[in-house]
């Protein structure tokens, strides 16, 4: 006699030993018929050894026969232990035992072969002759430390295809079959996708996303599904004597270099120690990435990652108050796509190679500085005092430890240069007087310790 089990997985057909086991077959053949398992589920599945189900609280330690409904009120009967059925096949169905050697309506398919050792232990009624694929995918779920599977494995239908016993008196059969699990679950529904987003996250996707429109209509994203830019670093921990064309001096080993920028206070003007540099290529960046990280520059290990920033596509990097509003860099060009290029941050870059120093004409009148429109008073205040910028090279002459200060600057603001250039105190400064040297001069005259921007007021 055969019995069709609709799982969530597939179908399952077993064949049962009505003649060797004709009050167990019984048993299993009324509950199927009464609606008794449908919607139970798999509850302990332990992989290549057996699948269990048969228990609405799915638990272990709920069930009860068939005759407990008729008015007999026994919940367990005395299993049918056949001889000649044994746990060797795939697919044997047995009654579970109880601990007390009663069988109720538990029951489990064997998931493995020759799994003796449940022989005289539980009862084998059946074997299963359709269905391999789907014992398969049971076999392969994944379960809890408990064995309760992950997902839910349900019984949606227990059908009956052939029935040679008669109903016992008083056995009722429902109207219609139960609509809703007889257990309360906490695992995944079965006809829920294990992969699928959660409410939780799929709830914060929702915020995300509106949070992103709100930014775009505030103006502070260009658009709302915008991306961090794949070819620009984010530099940290630099010095605050590092300058802009320092940084773009030191990476441009890797490739062509849009911009680079680092970014100072909107008030004062220092240097934020961090810096964005933006590369034509990403495949430049990559390597930029990787080869700099941890780097020494201007005695500072500095740190490189990827920028997470956007504010790129909608403006310049830059919150220093000389730039003005869409502007890129020094005076930068905008191009389409609401993104910005910055002019060379080198103000002496010719024939795209650097020089050493700004000319002399460029350093006495200040020619690499840019003003931008204030309001009346603030012109007033920062007319009163002018600024002279000025690059300096600390050199050592051949034959002397002593090192050099190029080109002209005062003894003294001696102390702030030793202070910019990190100089020791027993160290002898000297002031190179009169001119200023170019890079070929430099060159010439010794070795390049280290150069800098410095600003002196007069």
């Amino acid at each position: 006699m055969s019995v069709l089990l609709e799982t969530s997985l597939g179908d399952l057909v077993f064949d049962l030993e009505t003649q060797l086991c004709p009050k167990t077959s019984e048993n299993f053949l009324k509950l199927c018929k009464i609606y008794y398992y449908n919607l139970n589920a798999f509850f302990n599945v332990a992989r290549d050894f057996f699948a269990q189900a048969g228990d609405p609280t799915a638990t272990g330690k709920g069930g009860e026969c068939v005759w407990s409904f008729i008015g007999d009120k026994q919940r367990y009967f005395v299993p049918e232990r056949a001889p000649s059925l044994k746990h060797t096949a795939l697919g044997t169905l047995s009654m579970a035992c109880a601990p007390d050697g009663g069988c109720g309506s538990q029951f489990f398919v064997t998931l493995g072969e020759n799994i003796d050792y449940l022989d005289g232990v539980h009862a084998p009624f059946g074997t299963l002759v359709e269905g391999h694929d789907t014992l398969a995918k049971i076999n392969e779920a994944f379960t809890r430390d408990d064995g309760r599977p992950m997902q839910d494995i349900r019984i949606r239908h227990a059908i009956v295809l052939d029935d040679p016993f008669p109903d016992p008196p008083g056995l009722v059969v429902p109207s219609e079959p139960p609509t809703r699990p007889p257990d309360d679950s906490i695992a995944i529904g079965e006809d829920e996708d294990a992969l699928a987003p959660t409410s939780v996250e799929e709830e914060a996707a929702r915020r995300a996303a509106a949070s992103a429109l709100t930014l775009e209509m505030v103006g502070d994203l260009p658009f709302a599904n915008v991306r961090p830019p794949e070819n620009v670093l984010f530099v940290c921990k630099l010095n605050p004597a590092t300058r802009d064309d320092d940084l773009e001096l030191i990476f441009s080993r890797f490739g062509t270099i849009i911009s680079c920028q680092v970014i100072r206070d909107k008030k004062t003007g220092d240097s934020l120690q961090y810096a964005f540099i933006e590369f034509d290529k990403r495949e430049d960046a990559e390597q930029a990435y990787f080869k700099m990280q941890n780097v020494l520059i201007d005695d500072r290990r500095i740190w490189v990652d990827f920028s997470q920033s956007v504010a790129r596509a909608n403006k310049v990097w830059s919150n220093n108050p000389t730039r003005g509003p869409g502007v890129g860099g020094r005076g930068g060009k905008s191009r389409g796509g609401g993104s910005f290029v910055h002019e060379s941050t080198s103000h002496h870059r010719r024939d795209d190679k650097y020089g050493m120093v700004f000319d002399a004409d460029d350093v006495r009148h200040g020619h690499n500085r840019r003003e931008r429109s204030r309001s009346p008073r603030r012109r007033e205040r920062r007319s009163r005092v002018q600024y002279s910028r000025i690059d300096l090279f600390l050199i050592r002459l051949p034959g002397s430890c002593s090192p050099v200060l190029c080109p002209h600057f005062e003894e003294s603001a001696s102390p702030k240069v030793r202070c910019f250039f990190g100089i020791p105190n027993s160290w002898d400064l000297r002031v190179c007087p009169g001119q200023v040297l170019g890079a070929q001069t430099i060159k010439r005259r010794g070795e390049v310790l280290r150069k800098c921007c410095f600003e002196s007021g007069r």
